[in-house]
């Protein structure tokens, strides 16, 4: 492997049509001449139309995974999906810590698959609150951020003095917005817009999203440099095709 690469690491689920999960990242990772790494989280049985059936994977062979891989190489960061619980993510994510503290963690909370397959639950909030304060970002969309916060208001003061970690809440499901996302980060808002209407819906364009930050942290950017470097590279995923598997281009 190139020493002059930097290395990302993707904890997430199989999409054997390789629109989204490990395979989607790992495209993602290689076209910002990042070097990826892939653990899975889950196989499943999908299309990019239509979700079956899923195996979790045993949490001890995930950490197990991960601990081979810190131990051999330098990751700048990490990039996580679908998880079965909490529980799960915060195993994960304490021995991240353990092993690399300086490592960046970037979590998509998929809690629902776009065909409406529910991954996990969000019913505790004193482990939601000790695993958020592990994360660098977390990518949630307009459904997710409610899901996580239910009083969520983005408008309102405490959006900017008590989270957690950063937010960049996509805009894709927002009718009243659709296409602008924000990033709430250290008491600041900031506002990405989109560049055109021209974009079309693709299967796993949140995992896409969220490990472009990833790549452009690993690079080296600072958290609001890589979401909009990010938010270019995700509108040229929703514009390359008519279908909903995208083509991945810089």
């Amino acid at each position: 492997m190139s020493k002059n690469r930097p290395f990302a690491l993707s904890i997430a689920g199989l999409d054997p049509s390789g629109g989204a999960g490990v395979l989607a990242d790992i495209k993602t990772f290689e076209q910002h001449h990042v070097n990826g790494f892939a653990i899975t989280t889950a196989n499943t049985i999908q299309t990019e139309n239509m979700f079956y059936e899923m195996q979790w994977t045993d949490l001890n062979f995930v950490i197990r995974s991960i601990e081979t891989l810190f131990l051999s190489y330098e990751i700048s960061t990490v990039k996580i999906g679908i998880l079965p619980s909490l529980h799960y993510l915060n195993r994960i994510l304490s021995s991240v810590k353990l092993l690399s503290p300086k490592t960046k963690i970037v979590w998509d909370p998929v809690i629902k698959s776009s065909t409406k397959f529910e991954f996990i639950k969000i019913n505790n909030d004193l482990i939601l609150n000790e695993v958020l304060s592990k994360i660098d970002l977390i990518t949630p969309n307009y459904d997710e951020i409610m899901m996580l916060f239910p009083d969520f208001i983005y408008d309102k003061p405490w959006v900017k003095e008590e989270l957690k970690t950063a937010i960049l809440l996509k805009g894709g499901h927002n009718e009243s917005a659709l296409g602008t996302d924000y990033l709430f980060l250290k008491g600041t808002v900031t506002e990405f817009l989109p560049s055109s209407s021209n974009f079309r819906p693709k299967h796993g364009s949140g995992c896409v999203m969220s490990s472009a930050i990833a790549a452009n942290l690993a690079l080296g950017y600072d958290l609001k440099t890589a979401c909009l470097e990010a938010k270019i590279y995700i509108e040229k995923y929703l514009s390359s095709t008519s279908s909903l598997i995208g083509h991945h281009y810089v």
